[in-house]
C-alpha cells in the first residue's frame, strides 16, 4: 500500500529533525572546545562512551519499537527530539487520545498525539524559560522542606493518574505488568534504576499475555 502525501512528508522532515538535532547535540561541545581552545582526552571519551553507550543504544531501540506503534510516525519523531518520553510525552499524547476517543495507531490517533507531544513541549520549553528567569526567586520555595516530598511523588501521581484510566478499560491485561513489575522490584528493589528497561520489557510480556487471553476469548 502506497504511503499517503502526509505519511511521506511526516517521515521526511521527521528525518530531517532527527539529523538537525543530533548535529545540534554534538555542535555544542565541539564548538565549545575550539572557543576555549580545550581539547578532551579523546581515549578517555572512548572509554566512557563504551562503557554507557550500548546501553542507551539497545534502550532507543527498544524504546523506538515500543511507544512508535502507541505515538505514530508524527509524535514518535516530535518525542524523540524533544526528548522526556516515558514522564511526559507518552502519557500526555495517551491521555489526549483518551480524551478524544480515538485509538492509538489510526490516523486520527496520529493526529491527536502529534498535537498532544507538540503542545507539551511548547508548555515545557515556557516552563523551563520561566525557571531559567526566576530560578533565584523560586528555589527558597522549591528547596523547602516542604515542596521535597511532593517532587519525588510526581511521576508515580503521574502514572496513577493514567493507570485508572486503562486498569478500568480490561483489568485482565493490565495485572500482568503490575503483577510482573511487583514481583521484580520486591526481589531486586534497585530495578527502579533501570525503568527504561523495564517498560519495554513489560510491554512485550503484556502482549504475550493478552495475545493469549485474546485466543482463550477471555478479552
Amino acid at each position: 500500500m502506497k504511503p499517503s502525501l502526509y505519511e511521506q512528508k511526516i517521515h521526511t522532515w521527521g528525518r530531517v529533525s532527527l539529523v538537525l538535532a543530533i548535529l545540534m547535540f554534538m555542535a555544542y561541545p565541539f564548538f565549545a572546545s575550539l572557543y576555549f581552545k580545550v581539547q578532551p582526552d579523546y581515549a578517555l571519551v572512548l572509554q566512557g562512551l563504551l562503557a554507557v553507550a550500548p546501553v542507551y543504544w539497545a534502550v532507543g531501540a527498544i524504546e523506538a519499537f515500543t511507544f512508535g506503534p502507541m505515538l505514530g510516525s508524527g509524535g514518535a519523531y516530535l518525542g524523540f527530539v524533544t526528548g522526556n518520553l516515558t514522564a511526559m510525552k507518552v502519557p500526555a499524547a495517551l491521555r489526549a487520545m483518551q480524551i478524544a476517543g480515538v485509538e492509538p495507531n489510526s490516523e486520527k490517533g496520529e493526529v491527536i498525539s502529534t498535537l498532544a507531544i507538540a503542545a507539551s513541549s511548547i508548555v515545557t520549553t515556557l516552563i523551563l524559560a520561566a525557571g531559567m528567569l526566576l530560578i533565584n526567586t523560586l528555589r527558597p520555595i522549591l528547596e523547602s522542606p516542604v515542596l521535597a516530598p511532593a517532587f519525588k511523588n510526581v511521576l508515580p501521581a503521574l502514572f496513577g493518574g493514567l493507570a485508572v484510566v486503562f486498569l478500568s478499560k480490561n483489568w485482565r491485561i493490565a495485572l500482568t505488568p503490575m503483577i510482573l513489575m511487583l514481583i521484580l522490584f520486591l526481589i531486586k528493589p534497585s530495578l527502579s534504576s533501570a525503568i527504561s528497561l523495564l517498560i519495554p520489557l513489560s510491554a512485550a510480556v503484556t502482549m504475550v499475555v493478552a495475545r493469549i487471553l485474546y485466543k482463550k476469548k477471555l478479552i
